[in-house]
């Protein structure tokens, strides 16, 4: 693919991300564009300079980017919903023990029966201890996906760091003051004030009984001498609030790429799923013999088609049965959050009406705007085929994975039915009957091939267990590998060995 356009500043695809965080976190859309604007403010009030301020603005609009990275397990722990649980921890993640507990019983399986309720809420509070790995998850994430994005190594070691507390109780590292990254300092105070200002409290109070624990006291007092101190962030407002030299897109797909890793993270049914619709997208439009510019808005397309995902819980995605009417409701939206989060950023809004189509049909069926026949370009024909032949060739929570044959007399059907363009699905077709896996040498980080099927099935969600008992090897041996694994690839955690997988393409 072709460098990204110069027009696209670093911070303009930043904001787009962070309105992503927004929804994974459960947090209205702009939160994490007003925790950066107040961030920028506090690192000016504290006298830090250009380079500082860039690294304390890419920081706060990227602290959870790895929040999708335990998605999965969390809804398993809240009854289904995900998002409304990491949303009722987001302002007692730095207040005490009880108040954590507080949170917990108000959420945790709020719509299970009786029964089932206590015993979420009773595994949750167990859970509890395990705290350390899911924060390591998310930091660990959140620093590999960063550096694809081509941020500093400052901004990377804060997002590694995202959850430490000035008294050294926070995680993963247990940093206690000033050894922890001041961006991390200056963010975990500007994200906490806004998210007490949206619940009408008295923010300087609550900051001031936290600070020497969780916050630094130095920037709690930057904080009280703004004279404005929080209110909702207008898009431009954080593209002007950027330090001097403005810094633009070197990459942009080196940059998108690891944007699709991000949402394929969320749950493990979805895993390497957007490269694919980008690859077949590309594939199919070389076949029809498009322009090299429509080529590559269809791969570009194909790798941030489901960007909205992350709004949507994941007890609907990892769901093995059908689905309620609420929920395909639900399922609906993300199309229209794909399109809400890439159309704030103009050189990626056109981007986003191509992308927000894949779930179009041309007979009207489709959503999220259900638009028909010529009103659906040929560049969306195209994407809706390679997105569902992606979808069918993959595993599902309620089916097994087709092979091409089926999967072809699947997309028959809909063509027949007027769903689907009969010339971008012979033209995904051929895509995918021409290719086949690449031959590997030799595999990223010396890994062997039984380490990378064992990585493989890591990444898919399965236990040692389940994985041994696929590969005929002992849970004990399946142990070894994946710490071998771990130690080869340098990561350690499942949800940084699973972005490591997909960023080298192990996950076919």
């Amino acid at each position: 693919m072709a460098l990204g356009d110069p027009r696209l500043r670093v911070v303009e695809l930043l904001a787009s991300l962070s309105l992503a965080t927004d929804l994974g976190t459960g947090q209205p859309l702009g939160h994490g564009l007003s925790t950066s604007l107040l961030s920028v403010s506090l690192a000016r009030e504290m006298g830090y300079g250009p380079e500082q301020i860039r690294s304390v603005q890419h920081v706060a609009l990227l602290r959870f980017l790895g929040c999708v990275a335990d998605a999965s397990e969390t809804a398993q722990m809240a009854g289904g919903d995900d998002l409304s649980l990491i949303a009722a921890m987001g302002p007692v993640v730095n207040g005490s023990k009880g108040q954590v507990l507080q949170a917990l019983v108000g959420v945790v399986g709020q719509n299970q029966p009786l029964g089932k309720r206590a015993r979420l809420l009773g595994a949750a509070i167990t859970d509890l201890g395990s705290e350390a790995r899911s924060v390591a998850a998310h930091c660990e994430v959140a620093a590999m996906l960063a550096r694809r994005l081509g941020l500093s190594e400052q901004v990377v070691l804060a997002l590694g760091h995202a959850y430490e507390r000035w008294d050294g109780s926070g995680f993963p590292g247990g940093l206690a003051g000033e050894d922890i990254p001041a961006e991390i300092r200056i963010a975990v105070v500007a994200r906490d004030a806004d998210l007490f200002a949206r619940a009408g409290q008295n923010v300087i109070d609550v900051l001031r009984q936290r600070q020497g624990r969780a916050y630094d006291p130095q920037v709690v007092a930057a904080f009280a001498r703004l004279t404005s101190p929080r209110h909702e962030a207008e898009w431009n407002e954080v593209l002007e609030a950027e330090a001097e030299p403005v810094e633009h897109l070197e990459d942009l797909d080196r940059a998108l790429a690891a944007v699709a890793d991000f949402v394929d993270l969320k749950s493990p049914w979805t895993r390497g799923h957007s490269p694919r619709v980008a690859e077949l997208a590309g594939h199919a439009g070389r076949l029809m013999e498009l322009s090299s510019t429509e080529i590559l808005r269809l791969e570009r397309a194909g790798l941030v088609h489901d960007l909205g995902r992350v709004g949507v819980e994941n007890g609907i995605w990892d769901k093995p049965g059908p689905l309620s009417a609420g929920e395909w409701e639900k399922v609906r939206l993300h199309p229209y959050l794909t399109h809400r989060i890439l159309s704030r950023c103009e050189p990626l809004a056109t981007l986003g009406e191509l992308a927000s189509s894949h779930h179009e049909r041309l007979n009207g069926s489709g959503y999220h705007r259900q638009i028909s026949g010529v009103q659906l370009s040929g560049l969306a024909r195209v994407l809706a085929a390679a997105d569902a032949l992606a979808a069918l060739t993959m595993a599902r929570p309620h089916r097994e994975a087709m092979d091409l044959e089926k999967a072809a007399s699947t997309m028959q059907i809909e063509v027949a039915a007027g769903r689907l363009d009969p010339e971008a699905v012979t033209s995904v077709l051929a895509a995918a009957d021409g290719q086949t896996s690449p031959h590997r040498a030799s595999h990223p980080g010396g890994l062997t091939d039984r380490e990378v099927e064992v990585l493989r099935l890591l990444a898919r969600g399965h236990t040692n267990r389940m994985t041994g008992e696929e590969l005929f090897i002992s849970t004990k041996t399946v142990g070894r590998h994946v710490e071998n694994i771990y130690a080869k690839i340098g990561v350690s955690t499942r949800a940084g060995a699973t972005v490591y997988a997909m960023e080298h393409r192990l996950m076919d």
